[in-house]
């Protein structure tokens, strides 16, 4: 199992989450649990050089008097901090599994490449027949790299959209927690990552070992719905062709039966040029907008109260329990009350 750490000069520290996951679940043995088990290498483009001892987990230096350790050149100061690996990207076409955890945040924030080099391992390991895998942001690698092309994808979905603008010809799918489309596999941001790594282990080591180690890692070991409970259904509303105000109406009455005609006569508009003008700056329709809020209100009252679904259903403008749970169904992918056990920490 080969890791692509591709910050490895300097690392923000919000970035170590899905490195660390992989290192979690798949770098340490569980003898009890399966005789096979992974043998994990973290992946550079900068490895350590091969004559240089390297520090084993206490800190000491391989092969050296204890408390002895490796001469280091002084790095200088970075925002973050630097890792060293002990293997380059190279190592990735020797790998079964190669997983890129992330990618420098310039590549999703403000669409700079993806390095080359890493590119170039990418599409080596997977000519090789390694099972490629991406967690959050690595799918952008792996998209570069060509290797999803014509394949449904994923990944957090605060940057699906820039994914599916950058990479049209990957099937973006928002909603779901990972995707395995066999030979490579991807996954939605932050714990998700988790979600995929359990999936692998359970795809290769069994359902039971799977289990025993998401219980050592207190976590569940498949989690119900997908990330679509997680994302942010509300539009905000717009200054642009002057309708925030009439948004706004409308968000402080979503318990009441509005319609089409309602916000353009409030916005004094007619009902076409409402519609129009809407679409163009929202992106939806004013059903489609209506009907997100609803759901986002619904979303915070199941988080924040204790009122029945009934209620909830009333307040948000959604009518009944029935329609609540068939929109949440759609929309959401979890049942209301599994959505309130999901977020039962939110109002603590």
């Amino acid at each position: 199992m080969a890791v692509a750490v591709v910050d490895d000069v300097s690392v923000p520290p919000w970035d170590l989450y899905e490195l660390a996951i992989a290192c979690s679940v798949f770098g340490k043995p569980q003898p009890d649990l399966s005789e096979e088990w992974y043998e994990l290498r973290l992946c550079s483009a900068h490895p350590l050089p091969a004559a240089e001892p390297i520090a084993d987990g206490a800190g000491a230096t391989a092969g050296a008097a204890p408390g002895a350790g490796a001469a280091r050149a002084p790095w200088p100061a970075w925002d973050g901090f630097a890792l060293r690996t002990p293997y380059g990207l190279d190592a990735l076409a020797t790998a079964d599994t190669v997983i890129v955890p992330s990618v420098p945040m310039e590549v999703v924030d403000e669409g700079a490449p993806v390095p080359a080099d890493l590119v170039a391992a990418l599409r080596l390991a997977a000519e090789s027949g390694a099972r490629m895998v991406s967690l959050c942001t690595g799918a952008f690698a792996l998209a570069e790299a060509g290797l999803l092309d014509g394949r449904r994808a994923t990944a957090h979905w605060m940057h699906t959209d820039d994914l599916a603008r950058r990479y049209p010809q990957v099937l973006v799918d928002d909603s779901v927690l990972y995707v395995d489309d066999g030979d490579v596999l991807t996954s939605a941001g932050m714990t998700a990552g988790l979600d995929l790594c359990l999936h692998l282990v359970r795809s290769d080591l069994g359902a039971r070992v799977a289990g025993q180690l998401a219980r050592r890692m207190v976590v569940p070991a498949h989690r119900a719905g997908g990330q679509a409970q997680f994302i942010d259904l509300s539009i905000p509303a717009t200054e642009e062709a002057g309708l925030g105000p009439v948004l706004q109406w409308a968000t402080e009455r979503l318990h009441e039966p509005l319609t089409v005609h309602d916000l353009a006569r409030q916005a004094g508009m007619s009902p076409r040029t409402f519609f129009r003008q809407l679409q163009a700056a929202t992106g939806t329709t004013p059903l489609k907008w209506l009907l997100n809020e609803r759901l986002a209100r619904a979303q915070t009252l199941l988080e924040s109260t204790d009122l029945s679904i009934e209620q909830v259903a009333e307040r948000s403008g959604l009518g009944t329990a029935a329609n609540l749970r068939r929109h949440f169904g759609l929309h959401v992918g979890v049942a209301p009350r599994e959505y309130r056990k999901a977020f039962a920490g939110a109002r603590e």
